[in-house]
């Protein structure tokens, strides 16, 4: 069976939404090595369109000599959740339409690599709301945004979470690993 480990940037007051415009005073080669540890092993990754629209405006430009991340962006298979999005060109994407939880459940129950998802809070919310995640790993960032869309907006509910891993860096940037129940 295959883990769907889920990664997102947040704030203190639990902000998602654009953290390239405010996380980027706290990233440092102590988070790029905790990305890089979060994708070691991963098969796949998975991509709701908002965010998969601006890694793809963004990564097939990029080269490795530009940045380290470029071949593992690029040449990682993607799965990308959507409705409304008619293809999926980014090299080696594969578009999942109609019931992503659904068919999300079956490459889960499959065999393979583990899937992790990067950004995509709405897809994110959907998979926790289903019980489909194994990890959920947050990178909280020392900065209150005081606007934007939340991981928990629109009455979520109670979701019980065991910490799994928790490591602090020297930008004041804090890794929690989670696991719901």
């Amino acid at each position: 069976m295959r883990k769907i480990i889920c990664g997102l940037f947040i704030s203190v007051d639990g902000v998602v939404e654009s953290p390239e415009k405010w996380q980027t005073p706290y990233f440092n080669h102590e988070v790029g090595a905790e990305l890089a540890r979060r994708r070691a092993g991963v098969g796949a990754m998975l991509l709701g369109r908002n965010t998969y629209e601006r890694f793809a405006a963004f990564w097939p430009h990029q080269t490795q000599a530009d940045n380290p991340m470029a071949d593992a962006m690029n040449k990682t298979p993607k799965l990308v959740a959507s409705t409304t999005l008619e293809k999926a060109e980014w090299e080696n994407s594969t578009l999942i339409q109609g019931d992503a939880v659904a068919e999300l459940a079956k490459l889960k129950h499959g065999e393979g690599p583990d899937i992790l998802s990067t950004g995509s809070p709405t897809l994110v919310r959907s998979l926790l709301r289903a019980g489909l995640v194994d990890e959920l790993g947050l990178l909280v960032n020392p900065i209150v945004v005081g606007s934007g869309r939340r991981l928990f907006d629109g009455g979520f509910g109670e979701l019980p979470l065991r910490l799994l891993d928790c490591r602090t860096f020297g930008t004041g940037v804090v890794a929690l690993t989670y696991t719901a129940g």
